[in-house]
């Protein structure tokens, strides 16, 4: 099972043991790599913790994005102790909760530009600093959801947010294609994450997942980190540029 023996895994966005991001850590460590967490503040620091401690991380680090120099931080401390870097995982997304909860056709100008600034044009940052540090190629994930390509009730906003997602995770692999470096796109089936308890009706849309999902049965969080260990490992060198859905099947019912 050591399929990620001597890789070097950087994973941003775990707020708690819940966190998908969590379940990503978790595979790559299970897998043999050697994993760097973040967290976004001093608050969320004692809910990642635990996580760190639980998975062995190497490194955790303080990165909100929109700090200046955190993120250029996080980059040298991994440049400063492996001196390269193997999987990037890009697991964040922010909209303010006036705009998350509205009518896209409402959402402000400054809603707009922090959730596209938050949850898009970070992973065209860390893709900028990790590309250095991959010399020998690597792999890049970033989370979307079935929202970003079909209007789903009560995502709002966050739809057009994970379109532009998607349509930067494509360019992003073209761009660093020729250096061996993959981009790919997870999409996770609805789960009951911190974050996901933000869109309004959540749990109606839990619901109709477990009823319409083919397997009749939601995702967890241990689902999405082994395919995300499938995805980073060698085994999967030619996938590149793809959206890969871990919702039991939800995405293929009209």
């Amino acid at each position: 099972m050591n399929t990620l023996q001597n890789k070097v895994a950087l994973v941003v966005g775990v707020a708690n043991s819940h966190s998908i991001a969590t379940g990503c850590a978790q595979a790559f460590a299970d897998a043999g790599a050697e994993v760097a967490l973040t967290y976004v503040n001093n608050k969320a620091k004692a809910y990642a913790q635990p996580v760190a401690d639980a998975i062995g991380a190497k490194l955790l680090l303080p990165l909100d994005v929109e700090a200046e120099g955190e993120m250029e931080a996080v980059f040298d401390a991994i440049r400063d102790r492996w001196g390269r870097l193997d999987i990037l995982v890009h697991s964040i997304a922010y909209c303010p909760a006036d705009d998350l909860h509205g009518r896209v056709t409402d959402v402000s100008r400054d809603g707009f530009a922090r959730a596209m600034d938050i949850s898009v044009h970070s992973l065209i940052r860390m893709a900028r600093l990790a590309e250095p540090l991959m010399t020998d190629g690597g792999t890049i994930l970033t989370m979307t959801y079935y929202g970003g390509e079909k209007v789903v009730d009560h995502y709002n906003i966050m739809g057009p947010v994970k379109a532009a997602l998607e349509g930067t995770m494509r360019a992003l692999a073209v761009e660093l294609g020729p250096k061996q470096i993959r981009v790919n796109a997870l999409s996770p089936g609805p789960l009951a994450t911190r974050a996901g308890s933000g869109i309004a009706h959540f749990d109606d849309l839990i619901d109709a997942a477990r009823l319409r999902a083919p397997q009749q049965s939601l995702v967890t969080i241990q689902d999405v980190g082994n395919v995300a260990a499938m995805l980073v490992s060698d085994g999967a060198r030619s996938i590149s540029g793809d959206i890969t859905y871990v919702d039991g099947g939800l995405h293929v019912r009209a």
